[in-house]
């Protein structure tokens, strides 16, 4: 009988592994399929076949090798194998088998009721082996799978542990450097706004002396022109790093979220058109209601759309879905564009990291800060070439 038994920001937007358990045959994946059937009808059949011959052994050498203890081999392997109903068949089978070749074997016991007797005993006795054989094989069984939930749940905890150190030693960093580059662009925005001011007076001059040679004045409009968008592009990239250095405290309330996305996807629809996008919405009419800030998750969902968008610069298909998940709410913004590669989804969610000449590095940077600040998840499905699917985790408003 056998018993089967570095960056910093890098660091800090590490995406937790999620625990998989794979199971390596079909028997383990589904204990009562075919496999499994099989593995039963092989070891009865296995166990009938050792017990019959047993019996000729038994028969064919009289009563001398006395091996009625090795009737106990068959009715255990099928009992371990191939459950309590094959073990009992078996042990009445060699409880027939030892019976008939015992009456076989010629007269030896001085009242014929005895062999009978005997032979009872002998049923009652693997009756009970396999009885507890088999309810030690669950127990087995069973503290097995206990043992590996109770592991599975550990790594689950350790792992979450780990995630939230990294998230408290990113928020304690991002303090710092946001704290030293809100002082930064507090300096820089102050002479940009008199660089501009004074971009404007210059520019008012040239139209006063243009007169004498147009040509001349309009070449210098045009430098004013790119001066003054270049620093418009700074103010912007200062304005950005400002909001996200200083995120102000979100304003939650109960919000429906199919309400909420029907209206803001119909805000947006006018620059989908423009772009020649195909909107489609799969939202759950028994959506949840959410508590957040509205206006802030509107912004982080703005940036996904955004993102999309320009993933499709010839157009294509956005796909946004949302769901109750027990006590998630889930929302899916999906499109058919270029997707990213290997490395743009491993700085996916790095501050600065940017693809685009004229991107910040900061939109999703910043959508993910506002998922986390209201306790959700947000995770990326990207491939090359055939887009990318962003999965938003948000829990439901308490009591809804």
């Amino acid at each position: 009988m056998v018993l089967v038994t570095p960056e910093i920001n890098r660091t800090m937007n590490e995406i937790p592994n999620r625990l998989v358990k794979v199971c390596s045959s079909e028997f383990q994946v589904n204990p009562r399929g075919e496999f499994r059937a099989r593995s039963k009808v092989a070891a009865t059949a296995a166990a009938v076949t050792l017990a019959i011959v047993l019996g000729l052994v038994d028969y064919l050498t009289g009563r001398e090798w006395a091996i009625s203890a090795l009737y106990l081999l068959p009715t255990c392997f099928a009992g371990w194998v191939a459950g309590r109903s094959a073990g009992l068949a078996v042990g009445a089978l060699c409880t027939g088998v030892w019976f008939l070749s015992d009456i076989l074997s010629g007269p030896m016991y001085q009242h014929p009721l005895i062999p009978v007797w005997n032979a009872i005993m002998l049923f009652v006795f693997f009756f009970v082996v396999v009885w507890l054989l088999t309810a030690f094989h669950s127990s087995h069984y069973h503290l097995e799978q206990t043992v590996e939930r109770r592991t599975a749940a550990l790594r689950a905890e350790m792992e979450e542990r780990k995630r939230l150190e990294h998230a408290k030693l990113q928020a304690e960093r991002l303090a710092v450097v946001g704290s030293m580059a809100a002082q930064v662009a507090h300096e820089i925005r102050n002479p940009l706004g008199s660089i501009f001011l004074n971009l404007d007076l210059i520019g008012q001059e040239l139209n006063v002396f243009a007169n004498s040679n147009g040509r001349s004045a309009a070449e210098c409009q045009a430098l004013l022109r790119e001066m003054r968008s270049q620093v418009l592009r700074i103010r912007q990239v200062l304005q950005e790093y400002l909001r996200f250095a200083r995120m102000p405290k979100s304003d939650r309330a109960v919000v429906s979220l199919k309400g909420f996305l029907e209206e803001k996807l119909n805000f947006v629809q006018p620059l989908l058109d423009q772009r020649h996008v195909d909107l489609s919405r799969t939202l759950d009419p028994s959506l949840p209601p959410v508590y957040v800030d509205a206006e802030q998750l509107w912004e982080a969902l703005l940036n996904l759309i955004r993102n999309a968008l320009d993933a499709m610069p010839d157009g294509g298909n956005l796909t946004v879905s949302a769901k109750g998940n027990g006590a998630e709410a889930l929302v899916s913004i999906s499109d058919n564009g270029r997707g990213m590669t290997e490395e743009e989804g491993r700085n996916l969610f790095v501050p600065f990291f940017t693809t685009k000449s004229d991107g910040t590095g900061l939109g999703l940077a910043y959508a993910q800060r506002v998922i986390n600040e209201h306790g959700g998840k947000i995770d990326c499905i990207t491939a090359w070439g055939k887009g990318s699917t962003f999965t938003i985790q948000l829990p439901v408003a308490v009591g809804a």
